[in-house]
């Protein structure tokens, strides 16, 4: 298995643990073989600058072309040029956490309904079934 992901700078992470779960952020530098410095930007992820272990960041396969400890203001222009935000909301880890998250807030009705839709497509489907095996 060859590596595609490697932790270098201007590598786009999503943070998993912590107050800012969930939010992506792009590493700044590496501080040593256990930390790296991140920055969100602040402005468009909510993420300030911070120094955060490995093993609370998940490296995604975004990079963003930028020097080693750029300033926020390049970050930001870098972002928005590599348009990044689009592009991780179309990779389909972004999509399985927005569904993720979805559920989670669903209240009771809204799952029956759900429960009900899934019985009535799968009712559906096991008619036409039996209809082109006959």
């Amino acid at each position: 298995m060859v590596f595609k992901r490697y932790v270098e700078v201007g590598r786009v992470v999503l943070i998993n643990y912590g107050p800012d779960a969930g939010k992506l952020a792009t590493i700044i530098d590496i501080v040593d073989q256990n930390k790296c410095l991140i920055d969100g930007p602040a402005n468009l992820t909510g993420v300030t600058r911070q120094v955060i272990p490995y093993g609370r960041i998940a490296l995604t396969d975004l990079t963003v072309k930028i020097s080693r400890n750029a300033r926020q203001k390049t970050l930001t222009a870098a972002w928005t040029e590599g348009d990044i935000q689009a592009k991780w909301d179309a990779t389909s880890w972004a999509k399985k956490l927005a569904s993720k998250k979805k559920r989670a807030t669903l209240s009771d009705f809204d799952r029956f309904k759900v429960m009900v839709a899934r019985k009535q497509k799968s009712s559906i489907i096991a008619k036409k079934m039996k209809e082109l095996s006959a």
